[in-house]
């Protein structure tokens, strides 16, 4: 079975040969990785076949000109103008999100603010990108497609955001949805030419913190869940499962999704409040698949190699029955971690994920 075949029946829960394997993670340790299998730095392909990695993303590339100039002492992004910064810590550094450009900004200002027409990526490579990966199990989006709250806190802040959402504020609810009609808009065309080629859609929102939702139940039927509807509808209309990225303690609103046609859920924090891979398997496992799972703020940063091992076997023995279960680390795999803790990671899975 190829990693195509191997993915799509674990997205269905169909018997395969052995449990899909994924990767994500920092620069840093992506960079000890390259080193440690021989790799060139850009070699972003090498590694994922070096891992075992059984899953490719595909998207239109950007084209159109640059939106947003650059400014000193911060990373401006090209085409929708947030801000970051650099924020060095032992184990290396990243670019944290700063400034909040439209914090304060009025409805007519969050109007005007450039942002990408559709227009400006270039679908038609699309099509020699599957055909390179077609023995893969590709997808379409991300963590960042359709995500509402941490995208607008890009522009706004945290904390307007979660004002924005509980007052209607104009401005803010303005900004959110014309991010996503352009999102909405440049999926539908990737869509049109990749259809035959990817697997799923991938999806996010972050709605928990370590041991609660980030809002109630109501807000999130309000606000969040009728905006990614669309998105739902449209993996759907071309009968393409759908895969959401939610993290921290997120399960309490899994059967919402479930009904609304989501049927894959990523991250799978194990620390978090009911994120545990019993607590999953035992509410979810008949109806949905699972991708993550694997600790990247436990044993894989500070955890012996012993203690990777034994997770991923743990994890491995509650995920693995229901057929439905990807590989992969709970978040982006973090610079911190060791990288003998890494390797053990892919190579227990590689010696204990099979059927």
């Amino acid at each position: 079975m190829n990693s195509r075949g191997r993915v799509k029946n674990a997205l269905y829960r169909e018997k395969h040969d052995r449990v899909p394997v994924n990767y994500f993670s920092n620069p840093g340790i992506d960079r000890k990785l390259k080193a440690h299998f021989g790799l060139n730095q850009t070699d972003d392909e090498g590694l994922r076949q070096a891992l075992g990695v059984d899953i490719r993303s595909v998207r239109a590339p950007y084209i159109g000109p640059r939106l947003h100039q650059e400014l000193p002492e911060r990373k401006i992004d090209p085409q929708w103008g947030w801000h970051t910064r650099w924020v060095e810590h032992s184990a290396g550094g990243y670019w944290d999100f700063c400034d909040f450009p439209l914090k304060s900004a009025a409805e007519e200002i969050v109007a005007e603010w450039p942002m990408p027409s559709p227009d400006d990526f270039d679908y038609d490579t699309l099509t020699s990108i599957c055909k390179k990966y077609n023995n893969y199990g590709m997808h379409l989006g991300g963590a960042g497609l359709a995500c509402i709250m941490n995208t607008a806190g890009f522009f706004r802040g945290m904390d307007q955001m979660f004002i924005d959402l509980a007052t209607d504020d104009p401005a803010g609810l303005l900004l959110i949805d014309r991010f996503l009609r352009i999102q909405l808009e440049k999926t539908e065309r990737e869509l049109e030419k990749t259809r035959e080629f990817i697997e799923f859609v991938w999806i996010g929102e972050d709605l928990g913190t370590q041991d609660s939702p980030m809002i109630s139940m109501d807000m999130f039927k309000k606000h969040i869940l009728p905006r990614q509807l669309p998105f739902i509808e449209l993996a759907g209309s071309h009968n393409l499962p759908v895969m959401i990225h939610t993290c921290g303690s997120s399960s309490w609103a899994y059967e919402e999704y479930l009904s609304a046609g989501v049927t894959i859920f990523d991250t799978l924090q194990p620390e978090a409040h009911n994120m545990s891979p019993e607590y999953l398997i035992g509410h979810f496992g008949k109806r949905a698949s699972f991708h993550g799972g694997i600790s990247t703020t436990n044993q894989l940063s500070f955890g012996s190699v012993d203690d990777v091992v034994e997770h991923v076997k743990h994890v491995l023995e509650v995920m693995k029955p229901e057929q439905g279960y990807f590989l992969a680390p709970a978040h982006q795999i973090q610079d911190s971690s060791p990288l003998e803790n890494v390797l053990a990671m892919y190579e227990t899975g590689a010696k204990f994920g099979g059927y």
